[in-house]
């Protein structure tokens, strides 16, 4: 059994900064990508971050420059540092990680509960 459980949303006003965390637990073998999405209303999911185990990462064009993500190995965790926030960031942020676990036999998807991120102008 996996969880993930994401903290750090919040209300926040346009140009102002909040930071995700993530962490992973369970019967956790390896870890391999670990990431964000987020899904706003009445729109789909979308990828915002992803990090390999080995640090390489990707942004979704929207947040280049404004949020970095990071992980720490050792405490199964991911991070999100969001920076100059504007209304359209607004949205329900999932954590997302694949995860290989001791009764898996190979990397499977975890999702967490998401965690509410509110902009205002």
């Amino acid at each position: 059994q996996v969880q993930l459980v994401e903290s750090g949303g919040g209300l926040v006003q346009a140009g102002g900064s909040l930071s995700l965390s993530c962490a992973a637990s369970g019967s956790i073998f390896s870890i391999n990508v670990m990431g964000w999405y987020r899904q706003a209303p009445g729109k789909q999911r979308e990828l915002v971050a992803v990090i390999g185990s080995g640090g390489r990462t990707t942004y979704v064009d929207s947040v280049k420059g404004r949020y970095t993500i990071s992980r720490d190995n050792a405490k199964n965790m991911v991070h999100l540092q969001m920076n100059s926030l504007k209304p359209e960031d607004t949205a329900v942020y999932y954590c997302k990680a694949d995860i290989w676990t001791y009764a898996s036999g190979r990397y499977l998807e975890h999702w967490g509960q998401g965690t509410l991120v509110t902009v205002s102008s």
